[in-house]
């Protein structure tokens, strides 16, 4: 992807509002709190009509013994290969501190384009100060004074940054591209299943329980498809969620839910379906997205030639109405079927996008209403003399009849049944609306 920007700096210095700031959307996590971005986090901006992308990082420490600091560095480095130009975080109200010397050290002989970025400059004075940064000696740019929270001074750093693009980024790159989310309780595996797909650490893998915070957003190409995958933060009950960061987490994945058109309800083998999953599967039924279920650590089950279709039979049994969602069993770690649950929401995407020409659901469905027609109400015969399918974005059907206010729900349920068998809508909730012809 062309024109890439790279956030970068210590913990705690505004990065993630600079980010905010440039897409113009709160799309990652803030809180005074250092530490709060640990993965790689992708946006797209534009500025005088050029396009380009931007990378949100955790904070950058050297010397730490906190188990994710070794994981963050990895998540900057990377950044800063990827990037174009990099954007170097200082704070103007703590001035010029080690860490900042240190992390200048890692970005020294770097042959891209670095702009010191003086942030929290509130005040004519603050900005003054940030002149000291300069000591730094790591850009051949002026320091930029700004005050990311209100924007103050990021337009004339901006100016600066999209010289070096000689050409315009895409107009929304991801337009058009099928977004499939990964959804679950903490630790079930969703990052590692996103890095076995990349084949490279794309999200932070820890035992520890929440380490995912923001919703990590990636491009990936498989089977000749283009498509956006979304690891996102682990979703636990609302009663046990007691920290300000974990509650945005979770904010931040049930939005990633309604932005996407396929979602992935990861389960742990060793737990099964739970309360939690069951209301994930009801949101996504709710915002008319595709939906599977892929039980993942199954290499952790002690079993024979019968365990997984009892495991898949109890599990339909739960979805009750829902057996239409589709399940697999992998293991992430193990790399047993991951792409086969990739290619299996690829084809849960072509179902939920998939059209029917009227003459076809006519001829194939007309007959099915003969041999079973809705039942009389009240003496009165119901008549169904035509079906079509309505031009929206999820599978919605159209069924003209004489007294539609007199069909009932199990009559309903036995033509959307119908509607499954002949022309496979796995995964994907079907609609069905009676109008009076």
């Amino acid at each position: 992807m062309a024109n890439i920007v790279a956030i970068v700096g210590r913990p705690n210095v505004g990065k993630s509002t600079l980010f905010n700031r440039l897409v113009e959307e709160r799309k990652a996590i803030e809180d005074n709190m250092s530490g709060v971005t640990r993965d790689r986090h992708y946006g797209h901006a534009q500025w005088i009509g050029k396009f380009f992308s931007v990378i949100d990082t955790g904070g950058y420490v050297t010397g730490s013994e906190d188990i994710y600091e070794a994981e963050i560095r990895k998540q900057v480095k990377l950044a800063v290969e990827e990037a174009d130009v990099i954007l170097f975080v200082v704070d103007c109200h703590d001035g010029l501190i080690d860490l900042d010397m240190e992390f200048a050290n890692e970005l020294r002989g770097s042959e891209k384009p670095i702009y010191i970025v003086a942030n929290k400059a509130d005040n004519q004075e603050q900005s003054f100060m940030s002149a000291e940064f300069y000591s730094l000696g790591i850009s051949d740019f002026e320091v930029f004074p700004i005050a990311a929270a209100s924007g103050s001074g990021t337009g004339d750093l901006l100016d600066s940054v999209v010289s070096h693009f000689e050409e315009d980024g895409d107009d929304d790159p991801d337009a058009g591209i099928p977004k499939i989310s990964i959804l679950g309780r903490p630790n079930v595996g969703k990052s590692s299943f996103l890095n076995a797909l990349l084949g490279k650490e794309r999200s932070i893998v820890t035992n520890e329980a929440g380490t995912t915070r923001d919703a990590i957003h990636t491009r990936y190409k498989l089977f000749g498809q283009d498509f956006i995958i979304t690891d996102t933060a682990g979703i636990r009950k609302k009663a046990k969620v007691t920290e300000d960061v974990e509650f945005y987490s979770v904010m931040r994945s049930l939005r990633t839910l309604e932005e996407s058109d396929v979602i992935i309800v990861m389960v742990d083998a060793t737990r099964g379906l739970e309360a939690q999953d069951m209301n994930l599967i009801s949101l996504g039924i709710k915002n008319n997205k595709g939906i599977m279920i892929m039980v993942n650590k199954w290499d952790l089950i002690e079993k024979d030639h019968k365990t997984m279709n009892k495991v898949k039979e109890d599990m339909l049994e739960r979805l009750g109405e829902n057996k239409w969602i589709p399940i697999i069993f992998t293991s992430v770690t193990e790399k047993q079927r991951i792409f086969q649950a990739i290619e299996l929401a690829v084809k849960v995407y072509e179902n939920k996008t998939r059209k029917v020409q009227t003459s076809k659901l006519n001829d194939v469905l007309l007959p099915e209403i003969e041999k079973y027609p809705p039942p009389a109400w009240k003496g009165k015969y119901i008549k169904i003399k035509y079906v079509t399918q309505l031009p929206t974005k999820n599978p919605v059907f159209a069924f003209f009849c004489n007294l539609p206010q007199y069909i009932k729900s199990p009559y309903t349920r036995y033509l959307e049944n119908r509607l499954r068998e002949n022309f496979d809508f796995d995964g994907v909730p079907v609609k069905i609306i009676y109008k009076n012809k």
